[in-house]
């Protein structure tokens, strides 16, 4: 149980979208938390924008995603554009999920979203209060925080960093942030424009005078990200947009009006370790990359994800340290691919070389139209192929469940989900019946349709499956797997080991 002689079960620090998702998370399963930001407010620009399948289910299962449909553009299709020419065009429609769409809100509106979902949940945030350090004790963290120069002290089970690429968190913990920057200068504009392009399509635009890459978030109100190779004035201007979109994008594009724009550099970065006793990095505190892909921040909403089931089970008692581990050897491989995909992507659309330029545009139309890459393209951008193979608590390929016994914010909380068909044998239904009652208020039996036996973790990812020919056996390994994280070795959140 929660200590009580503590100030919070968690602390999370930054309330950009993984923190306020986290803290929603918390409010949802009854957890104590703290939510804390530097600013003096929430966000007013666009920045991070596409939202994917696989979050969108993960909303689902949080119980957060119908205002996030409501205010959405779906986009179902990418085309590739060269010199005003379309070398590839990529239908997005990925199966088993009700989500087959890219769903396009802007940052500040998502971030509004989550906040008003906290409050609706009774929760709330401090804002203008920053993360000074913290020391690690036996059972807790004690937290040195400063709001509005007033010094404050506050003892925490766990501290999560949410705060970004320059997170107070990491530098506290003095975790490197491995990587490099990309060379020039990119260009991140949200313009109002003509109606000549299709709302339900993003364009990725590679060029010899640096890629462009154009996100609709309706008719005519889109997000153009450009490398440039000599910022003019403190921002983009209306003028230079422009130019760009004239000299690199889609022939017919017109910018009639800027919202917001702004100059950035982009890194390729992130951390070796994702955990450092009770504190935890997620999102952009533990890694960046290129906006090409749009990926960075459903990967930090999906790290949240993996994460707070692990500590509610630990703060529950029903957790141990293997669990706890596991966030780190599950997660880094995810993050590293994303990385690599997207520096791919990034120099491919930016090479500089003639050669390449022409090759890139020769062999793109091939490749796209083959189903197999089609398919791995879909895979990928929907975040759907996301699987946790060869983690510690997983036996067997790790891949994702979803249906509709999980959706909607209750479906799926803090239990394991052991799926038994419903025509097995009664001698095998009374042996399911006993172990979920080994494991009471961790492991939940749900007879189901389908044949054979299925372990679905909190997450709605599959930690074991096997078919009907030796349920005994299968039976037996899901209690060893669930022994490994949830009976050896606890976190002693109210005993302070």
């Amino acid at each position: 149980m929660p200590n009580a002689t503590t100030d919070t079960d968690i602390l999370v620090v930054g309330a950009g979208p993984v923190g306020l998702f986290l803290a929603n998370e918390c409010a949802r399963r009854g957890l104590r938390y703290r939510l804390v930001e530097t600013n003096a407010a929430q966000s007013e620009h666009s920045k991070a924008l596409a939202i994917f399948p696989r979050t969108l289910e993960i909303f689902d299962m949080a119980g957060v995603a119908a205002p996030f449909l409501d205010a959405a553009n779906r986009v179902t299709n990418v085309d590739v554009i060269s010199h005003q020419r379309a070398i590839a065009h990529m239908h997005f429609a990925p199966e088993q999920t009700p989500y087959p769409f890219v769903a396009m809100v802007p940052q500040d509106r998502t971030e509004q979203l989550l906040l008003e979902q906290l409050h609706r949940q009774g929760g709330n945030l401090q804002y203008e209060t920053a993360f000074v350090s913290a020391e690690q004790q036996p059972g807790f963290v004690r937290a040195a925080l400063d709001h509005r120069g007033q010094p404050e002290v506050l003892t925490a089970l766990f501290v999560i960093g949410c705060d970004g690429a320059h997170s107070a968190v990491r530098h506290a913990l003095n975790i490197p942030f491995a990587g490099a920057a990309y060379e020039g200068s990119f260009l991140l504009a949200d313009v109002q424009t003509n109606d000549r392009l299709p709302p339900d399509r993003m364009q990725l635009c590679p060029s010899e005078l640096g890629p462009i890459a154009i996100f609709p978030m309706s008719a005519t109100r889109r997000r153009i990200v450009a490398t440039i190779d000599h910022p003019a004035g403190d921002a983009p201007s209306l003028e230079l947009v422009r130019k760009i979109l004239a000299e690199r994008g889609p022939n017919g594009i017109e910018a009639v009006a800027l919202n917001w724009s702004t100059y950035f550099r982009i890194h390729h970065r992130h951390v070796a370790q994702l955990r450092s006793g009770r504190m935890f990095l997620a999102g952009d505190a533990a890694h960046i990359h290129s906006p090409f892909g749009g990926q960075g921040m459903n990967t930090g909403l999906q790290d949240v994800w993996n994460l707070v089931w692990k500590l509610d089970l630990v703060l529950h008692g029903r957790g141990n340290e293997e669990l706890l581990d596991s966030y780190n050897a599950e997660r880094l491989p995810v993050i590293k691919e994303v990385i690599d995909t997207t520096d791919r992507l990034t120099k491919v659309m930016s090479t500089p070389n003639k050669f390449a330029q022409a090759l890139r545009d020769t062999v793109i139309p091939m490749v796209s139209r083959l189903a197999p890459f089609q398919h791995a393209f879909v895979q990928r951008l929907s975040e759907l192929g996301i699987a946790y193979q060869g983690s510690p608590i997983v036996d067997g390929p790790g891949k994702r469940y979803f249906d509709d016994s999980i959706r909607g914010g209750k479906g799926i909380t803090n239990r394991f989900l052991l799926l038994i068909d419903d025509r097995t044998s009664p001698s095998i239904s009374e042996t399911a019946k006993s172990l979920c009652q080994s494991f009471p208020d961790t492991l939940e039996l749900r007879p189901v349709s389908h044949p054979g036996i299925t372990l679905v973790r909190p997450d709605g990812y599959i930690a074991f499956a096997a078919d009907a020919t030796d349920s005994a056996a299968a039976l037996n390994s899901v209690r060893c797997l669930l022994q490994l994280q949830t009976h050896s070795g606890r976190v002693g959140a109210a005993s302070g080991t």
